[in-house]
């Protein structure tokens, strides 16, 4: 390769950054001064509930997305195989679940805030416990996803590192603060069309390069990258089917069942419908993203061989190969090593901006309007403002520690990744056990919270160069599979190394089963804890909180049976079939805000004679829902 200098941007490939940043700032204040001006708090954090299907699901996208992960897969492929490819065999349940149980329980409640039905289903504790979670989970996520990036290019072409951070963090702040979801949606939608293009230029011209994608093929298979299908199911091998596939579906679940940024995402749309839709779209769409990272993979072997620019002393870490391998494949093309650094770029954006509206979601409804419930819409809306504006500040702060963090930056993905089980664990817990009660909620989230720091410490503390260190083959980022809900550990590999035993074997686990470990751990002593402390009874119950999964399971039981253990409380119907008063009410009583008028409005204007016909059937369900009887009112379903 000759002698191997470091690589620098071209004005070209300055101009196409800048314009990333610049179309980004634009279609922020394009919605700050159209429509509705971000006038109210609905439409600001919620986009008027008026996003269709495909914006939303393209935003899903973009935030799963992230920068870390565009430098992690090829790196992990090149490292390790194609084994890592089997993670989209997850996706199928990973989204069918929250398509089929999370989104209609909270789009029916009306919620605007995920932990909003914390309180619905358990109290204020429980709720104010998950606000504080999530909040701590992104808040350390933000700085890190803000500032790996930036590094890496840094490293490896010398672009000056805190402009780079400050460029993205302050234009991100911008338009989330300015043009709220709206803003954030769209930017989201262009962001993911800039990452597309990004990384099949790279494949395109690196495979052309490596003499078409035969020749690529053919140098994986003799460099035994392309994985066969490995059924090991022990769950400490790092990468198996298993672990992938069966693993996988409860981080996809941790991330597109109850996370706050995707969750925004599934009530800012139109309909329920276009709500689920929008899950059946996202799906096509990360097996083309997932396999793309997959193939720049292979083209990065085809390329170098065994001979990795990490080897050889150009880069020092694995995600900075991926950048050398772009700049080194762009050499002589200007402006295609600006598209891919946009396109980088964009996955940072994306999931930055995602993180700081939903951070000022769940700060305004669960932490401040409980407790001024006259606030008046102006000064709630001005006041998400700032709270947007404030977490893109405070990630700003996170990013400067994470540069002096060093090495602790995968205990800082880690602590991420262990606090996304526990939550959906506790979700779970609330929507599938209907006689958990708030104390068994409460302990399950303190004892899975606990399980998930003691392992992901413990395996980090483990795997510390010792006297006879392991050789280390990631530094900063490994195998991502999302950037919401995701442990990214160094992984060590020694050659012949024995079993691990006892508490060594706990720390081993692979980082895949987290979440499944963490959230069963929150289920099942939180129903312990329930049973032990008295059992919730169907009465106590606030209607629509609880999926009726168990009384489907347990058909068999006679109807006397089912009621004690409160299996035959029904969903919530559809916001058209039922007026959603009972539940504001619900809500007005738990918490004492005041909502505004546009939560207890459907879309869908009705004619006179139809409002007569809503109004007797609201006097017939509020005489039937706070009994939780099963009648045909209530589980009367219409097609949609």
């Amino acid at each position: 390769m000759g002698e191997v200098v470091q690589m620098h941007f071209t004005t070209v490939d300055y101009v196409i950054f800048a314009l990333l940043l610049v179309a980004s700032a634009g279609i922020g204040l394009f919605y700050a001064f159209s429509g509705g001006r971000q006038r109210t708090t609905q439409e600001f954090l919620m986009a008027d509930r008026s996003m269709s299907c495909l914006p939303v699901s393209l935003s899903l996208l973009a935030t799963f997305q992230s920068a870390v992960a565009i430098l992690g897969a090829p790196s992990e492929v090149y490292t390790f195989g194609t084994q890592y490819w089997f993670l989209g065999c997850s996706y199928f349940l990973g989204l069918l679940i929250p398509a089929h149980i999370f989104i209609p329980v909270f789009y029916r409640l009306r919620l605007s805030s995920a932990y909003e039905y914390l309180e619905l289903r358990f109290n204020k504790t429980v709720r104010i416990c998950g606000t504080v979670t999530f909040i701590f989970q992104m808040v350390i996520y933000m700085g890190v996803v803000l500032y790996a990036p930036a590094l890496a290019l840094n490293a490896v072409t010398g672009f000056d590192l805190w402009g780079a951070v400050l460029a993205m963090g302050l234009v991100c702040t911008l338009y989330t603060a300015l043009g709220g979801l709206k803003a954030v949606i769209w930017t989201d939608v262009f962001q993911t069309v800039v990452m597309f293009a990004g990384q099949l230029a790279v494949i395109v011209v690196g495979a052309s390069q490596a003499g078409g994608m035969a020749e690529v093929w053919r140098k994986a298979v003799n460099g035994s990258r392309i994985s066969g299908l490995d059924l090991n199911p022990d769950p400490l091998e790092r990468h198996t089917f298993w672990t992938l596939g069966v693993g996988g579906v409860f981080l996809m679940l941790a991330l597109y069942g109850v996370n706050q940024a995707q969750v925004q995402r599934y009530l800012s749309s139109r309909t329920e419908k276009e709500a689920i839709m929008s899950c059946y779209v996202v799906f096509p769409c990360q097996q083309i993203v997932l396999s793309l990272g997959c193939l720049m993979g292979l083209v990065m072997f085809a390329r170098y061989g065994e001979n990795s620019p990490l080897d050889k002393g150009y880069v020092k870490t694995n995600d900075q190969m991926v950048l050398y391998f772009v700049m080194d494949v762009f050499k002589d093309l200007p402006g295609l090593a600006g598209l891919f650094v946009a396109c980088l770029f964009s996955g940072a954006l994306s999931t930055i901006s995602s993180a700081f509206n939903s951070l000022a979601t769940v700060t305004m409804e669960d932490l401040i309007k409980p407790h001024f419930p006259n606030m008046t819409e102006a000064k709630a809306t001005l006041l998400s403002k700032g709270l947007a504006l404030v977490y893109g500040l405070v990630c700003l702060a996170m990013a400067y520690l994470a540069s002096l963090m060093g090495s602790v930056l995968q205990a800082a993905f880690s602590i991420f990744g262990m606090v996304g089980g526990p939550l959906l664990g506790v979700f779970c817990l609330g929507m599938f056990f209907p006689w958990a009660n708030p104390t068994g909620a409460l302990v399950g989230l303190a004892a899975g919270l606990a399980m998930a720091f003691w392992i992901g410490i413990g395996s980090f503390v483990m795997r510390l160069p010792g006297p006879t260190p392991l050789p280390p083959l990631n530094t900063t980022a490994l195998p991502l599979f999302d950037n919401m809900t995701t442990t990214v550990m160094t992984t060590l590999v020694s050659a012949a190394k024995p079993r691990p035993t006892g508490v060594e074997a706990l720390y081993s686990l692979s980082y895949m089963w987290y979440s499944a470990h963490n959230s069963t751990t929150v289920v099942v002593v939180g129903l312990l804890v329930s049973l032990l402390t008295g059992p919730m009874k169907e009465k106590e119950l606030t209607p629509g909180t609880v999926f009726p999964v168990l009384g489907t399971l347990l058909f068999f039981l006679p109807e006397r049976y089912r009621e004690k253990l409160c299996c035959i409380t029904p969903l919530a119907q559809k916001p058209k079939e039922i007026n959603t008063q009972p539940y504001q009410m619900a809500k007005r009583d738990r918490n004492g805000a005041a909502y505004c008028k546009e939560d207890t409005v459907t879309e869908d204007k009705e004619t006179e004679s139809d409002r007569a016909q809503t109004e007797d059937e609201d006097l017939e369900t509020r005489s039937v829902l706070p009994s939780c009887k099963l009648t045909a009112h209530t589980v009367q379903e219409t097609a949609l």
